[in-house]
């Protein structure tokens, strides 16, 4: 049996708590709950440390322009997911180590463990009774009629999706309070859009996420997509995946104009990123004053850039970016590989795949942003496809019940590319679904259809 963890605020409305509780006065929670905390060490050990801003000239590799144009599009590998869809530029990336970490050392927990400790799978959730009985609306369904008859501005009940919302944040139709802002949101910017949901188990919404277009200096447009994931056992995890997404995605919007290569824009967003979410450690110490037995605040992070005729994506962490093609018969592909410790396990050949993510430490991740992640090495790679697709860049919130690029192509709607919006809802409720015992991000950016003749000599 676990031993209930001593807290000195309650984890859900983080009023003091006084020595013995069992619940909370403030608002009755059950202390007895409350996971203990996971036995992690801050540390990590990365590829290598990436160099300062301002570093003289020569200090990074000079990206290529572009893939070579008669490059093919890469298959996924023989085991499906474990090998990502494409290779790492620029060249010279050092390879996957020979053998794992040992769990205590580089490794942290992106969530609080199981009661003794257990990471079942998402049945064993479905047998739980919810413990948040009202949750965002079903992102399929769409609330437009009932705007419209809620008026102009007026906000829609997510229970009944008839009804309209009272300033006191209740339905006036079937009188269901509210979820806060965050609990459920949902953006488009040009052709790229994103839905983030609490899913049914999380008390708050841990990811984030950030879109924009822009142009290139030729006049050709960009889509940028950031998806960020908190790192649960950490502290303040929502306001990292916040700073993180927000800083990525206002270096990109910014650095892509002035001409600077996608690639190297994309590891630069990934570091600004990281300053971001290493400045929250900074802040005064009232701000960890409930939480001080918890880490510095951590997320992963994950993006991607299209261009016309080239893709980016970067990533640090386990929150993944998938490739799948308008036409189903071509093969879909995942674009990174987790930084986690089943992946390690996969890569270092003792297990393999299936074996390595049923085991209870496969969301054990060995890299993140935070100021406890002393090396950074964001991870780059550049694609050319030959044909238009679109891409998925998600939390584990979503992959976990679409793990293989042939099931997340299965679950991605035939008209993903022309309908992001509807299509990403879809996605959030194919996790909620399957159980949603996690926050769930996902954004589409499709690619568009390569012009006759692009790309030759």
């Amino acid at each position: 049996m676990s031993q209930m963890p001593q807290l000195s605020a309650c984890p859900s409305c983080e009023e003091p708590l006084e020595s013995g509780d069992r619940f909370c006065g403030a608002c009755g929670y059950d202390l007895s709950a409350v996971p203990a905390r996971p036995q992690d060490n801050p540390t990590i050990t990365m590829n290598g440390s990436v160099p300062v801003q301002g570093a003289p000239a020569g200090a990074y590799p000079e990206p290529p322009a572009a893939p070579p144009a008669g490059a093919p599009w890469p298959a996924p590998g023989p085991d499906g997911p474990g090998t990502p869809g494409g290779s790492s530029l620029p060249p010279g990336t050092p390879p996957p180590p020979a053998a794992p970490p040992a769990p205590a050392a580089g490794v942290r927990f992106d969530r609080p463990p199981q009661p003794d400790g257990y990471a079942g799978p998402a049945e064993v959730y479905r047998t739980q009774p919810d413990e948040y009985p009202l949750q965002a609306p079903d992102p399929r369904v769409s609330a437009e009629p009932a705007a419209r008859a809620a008026g102009a501005g007026g906000k829609v009940c997510v229970a009944c999706r008839a009804g309209r919302v009272d300033d006191d944040g209740y339905c006036e139709n079937c009188g269901h309070a509210q979820p806060r802002e965050r609990d459920h949101m949902e953006q488009e910017s040009g052709p790229v859009a994103a839905v983030s949901d609490r899913g049914l188990r999380h008390h708050r919404n841990e990811d984030a996420f950030a879109l924009g277009t822009t142009a290139l200096p030729d006049g050709s447009p960009a889509s940028v997509a950031i998806v960020c994931d908190g790192v649960s056992s950490a502290t303040r995890p929502d306001d990292a995946s916040a700073a993180a997404a927000r800083a990525a995605s206002e270096t990109l919007l910014a650095a892509l104009p002035r001409g600077a290569h996608p690639q190297q824009a994309m590891h630069d967003a990934i570091v600004a990123a990281s300053r971001a979410v290493n400045s929250l450690a900074e802040e005064p110490a009232t701000a960890r004053e409930h939480a001080p037995h918890q880490n510095a605040p951590a997320c992963t992070i994950v993006g991607a850039v299209v261009t016309s005729g080239l893709l980016i994506v970067g990533w640090v962490g386990d929150s993944r970016a998938y490739w799948v093609p308008v036409d189903r018969s071509a093969p879909p592909a995942r674009l990174t590989e987790d930084d986690s410790w089943a992946a390690q396990m996969v890569a270092a050949g003792l297990m393999n795949e299936a074996e390595a993510y049923a085991d209870e430490r496969a969301h054990a991740i060995t890299g993140w942003l935070g100021a406890d992640a002393y090396e950074l090495e964001p991870h780059t790679a550049a694609f050319k496809p030959d044909r238009p697709g679109v891409v998925v860049v998600c939390t584990d919130g979503l992959w976990n019940y679409a793990e293989a690029a042939e099931d997340m192509a299965r679950v991605v709607p035939l008209d993903a590319a022309a309908h992001p919006l509807h299509s990403a809802r879809v996605l959030v409720g194919h996790a909620l679904d399957g159980g949603g015992h996690d926050n769930v991000t996902v954004a589409l950016v499709p690619f568009p259809a390569v012009p006759q003749g692009a790309g030759s000599a």
